[in-house]
């Protein structure tokens, strides 16, 4: 073994041990980086997480993500102490429609429902009807009581939710920088060289790399495809950490992760800052108590959807 790698087992082992003694479930977005992921006891999509943590039997949960997922963890069990290893991992989807672009909307469209992305501030969550995740967005929008639905702040996911619903669409144009700015040449590129390979890519990718996908799934929806596919080779059209989950989950098939997509915010957390959290306990993600309850029913109506 290289002393890189026996030493970020050795780091992995101690982060563990201490996660046990302190009662600790360590959680981590399939996104994070590949040490984060092989620390943890759970790994998941945004939706699994906020369910996890909601009935996990631990009473700490230390989440490995950006910041919106650690606040919703919190939202969703209020009594369990979340900690968020860096607290400046943030999300600029999230932050890129704000509570006063929302209240514009609702003035501009007095008969639509708002829907948001989890990927959004918690006063964005407490101004609308419902929360979803790219897992369940086309079910979240087909739920609400209303033919007009106000979506953000994900233009494309938006885009995919309108075609996909037979509800009148009204989307704010904000945006995942790396899902938005995805190299489509590249995907051309690496589906010459694997022609055999099925396609799947995220819907906060443009339009024009849904085009050449065999699928247009978020994550769970892409583990899922692949569990029921017959192809041994995969190429994944998100954020490229999550190709070492499915490594992990279907040893015999091959991926590439496409598209030159890389979150930044979601390489933050390292195992250094892990420990740390854990042996301080700290930091801890509150959010204050009027806005979690005005935010809870939007947020409970993603987690009981799909």
């Amino acid at each position: 073994m290289a002393p890189e790698q026996e030493r970020s087992a050795d780091l992995t082992s101690s982060v563990t041990a201490l996660a046990r003694k302190r009662g600790a479930l360590i959680m981590a977005h399939s996104y994070q980086p590949a040490e984060i992921q092989d620390a943890a006891d759970f790994v998941g999509d945004s939706l699994e997480l906020c369910r996890a943590a909601a009935s996990a039997p631990e009473e700490i949960i230390v989440l490995c993500g950006v910041r919106f997922m650690a606040e919703t963890a919190s939202v969703l069990a209020p009594r369990k102490l979340v900690i968020h290893p860096v607290p400046e991992a943030g999300c600029p989807l999230a932050d890129s429609m704000t509570a006063a672009d929302m209240r514009a909307m609702k003035a501009a469209f007095p008969a639509a429902l708002p829907v948001v992305y989890v990927n959004s501030s918690m006063e964005l969550k407490a101004l609308s009807y419902a929360c979803c995740t790219s897992a369940n967005a086309v079910q979240a929008v087909e739920s609400v009581p209303s033919g007009e639905v106000i979506f953000g702040p994900d233009r494309n996911l938006g885009v995919f939710v309108s075609r996909r619903t037979g509800k009148v669409v009204r989307v704010f144009p904000g945006g995942c920088p790396p899902h938005a700015r995805a190299d489509v040449s590249d995907l051309r590129t690496r589906i010459a060289e694997w022609p055999d390979a099925e396609v799947l890519v995220h819907p906060e990718t443009p339009p024009e790399a849904w085009d050449l996908a065999t699928a247009v799934l978020g994550t769970g929806g892409m583990i899922r495809h692949v569990g029921r596919s017959s192809a041994t080779r995969f190429l994944i059209g998100t954020e490229g950490g999550f190709v070492h989950r499915l490594n992990k989950l279907f040893p015999d098939k091959q991926f590439l992760a496409v598209g030159r997509i890389s979150c930044p915010n979601m390489k933050k957390i390292t195992l250094e800052s892990l420990s740390a959290s854990l042996e301080d306990l700290e930091p801890v993600v509150t959010v204050e108590p009027t806005l979690a309850r005005q935010a809870l029913a939007a947020i409970e109506r993603m987690v009981g959807i799909g």
